[in-house]
């Protein structure tokens, strides 16, 4: 007999940088107008204020929503769940339906701020140009990219300014200025390998050391109650660990720490990186060399000690 597989645990602690998403049941439409989309905006910014988080992106798409937000306190499940259902209730007696609105659990994705999040945000605003409903993101008019850009005030769910410190600014260029060289600009090769954790649904997007941080902090969470074999912590992803290098050297710090710490085998990590199996083992042939050579108990790893 086959036992059902546990949810996987939400991440939840205070401090917490998340991208949030949540998709209309059935993959149906959650606005159908503009009164939808204002009532929407009306129930965030309460739920924002009621529940004290700050929320630095969203993007209302047709049949689903996209946030990027900050939870001074851990309660973003109790948040997304009230925010949802007071919409849904809403939207059911304006339209005349019953039944679910929105389709199962919203997605949560744990993201380092810096740089990680000016990312995400990015990447929140350019939906409507991905799925080809404008050629601009300017042109959408339920998305926070014309109040970042300072195009237009921004509207009371929104804090910009934590996107605005994250920016260079030369001389002359105003923070609206850099926003939209950033959103829009060719600069993108890195942007890339965020927006396609993101897709994948990954559960945390940083570097390798955020990484283990939210993975200590998720197995903090797990109750006592819950069978050990739903208890143990997955390791990150290939994906994750590797995808978000930003230079030879921190891809190798990266395979390092996939092998080391998280037991991911040579093959694998040849595999995901399109490298030769022995070109892995010459990148941790010094490492392993001092481990036998018993120089101390520590790994240098980018920044980080093992």
């Amino acid at each position: 007999m086959q036992t059902a597989m546990a949810r996987p645990l939400r991440i939840l602690f205070a401090g917490a940088v998340y991208h949030v998403m949540a998709r209309g049941n059935a993959k149906g439409l959650i606005f159908l107008d503009d009164l939808d989309h204002r009532r929407f905006l009306t129930v965030l910014e309460d739920t924002l204020r009621r529940f004290g988080i700050v929320c630095h992106a969203f993007c209302l798409m047709p049949n689903h929503y996209h946030l990027a937000v900050v939870t001074p306190a851990a309660n973003l499940s109790a948040a997304i769940k009230h925010l949802n259902g007071v919409y849904s209730q809403w939207w059911n007696r304006r339209h005349g339906r019953c039944g679910h609105v929105f389709q199962g659990r919203f997605k949560a994705q744990v993201i380092q701020k810096d740089p990680y999040l000016l990312v995400a945000c990015r990447y929140i605003v350019l939906n409507p140009v991905r799925a080809g409903l404008v050629k601009h993101p300017q042109d959408w008019r339920w998305s926070s990219y014309q109040a970042t850009a300072g195009l237009e005030l921004a509207p009371a769910p929104l804090d910009v300014q934590v996107l605005h410190d994250l920016l260079s600014c030369g001389p002359g260029v105003t923070p609206g200025m850099a926003y939209r060289e950033f959103v829009c600009g060719t600069r993108s090769a890195q942007y890339g390998a965020v927006g396609r954790l993101i897709r994948r649904g990954s559960r945390c997007i940083g570097d390798v050391s955020f990484l283990e941080d939210e993975r200590a902090e998720l197995a903090k969470t797990v109750s006592r109650a819950i069978p050990r074999q739903e208890t143990l912590c997955p390791p990150p992803s290939l994906a994750e660990l590797l995808d978000l290098a930003r230079s030879t050297k921190d891809r190798n710090d990266r395979i390092c720490s996939a092998h080391l710490r998280f037991g991911y085998r040579l093959t694998e990590i040849a595999r995901h990186l399109g490298l030769h199996r022995v070109t892995v083992g010459q990148i941790l042939r010094p490492l392993r060399r001092r481990r036998d050579a018993g120089v101390g108990e520590e790994v240098d790893v980018g920044d980080q000690k093992v």
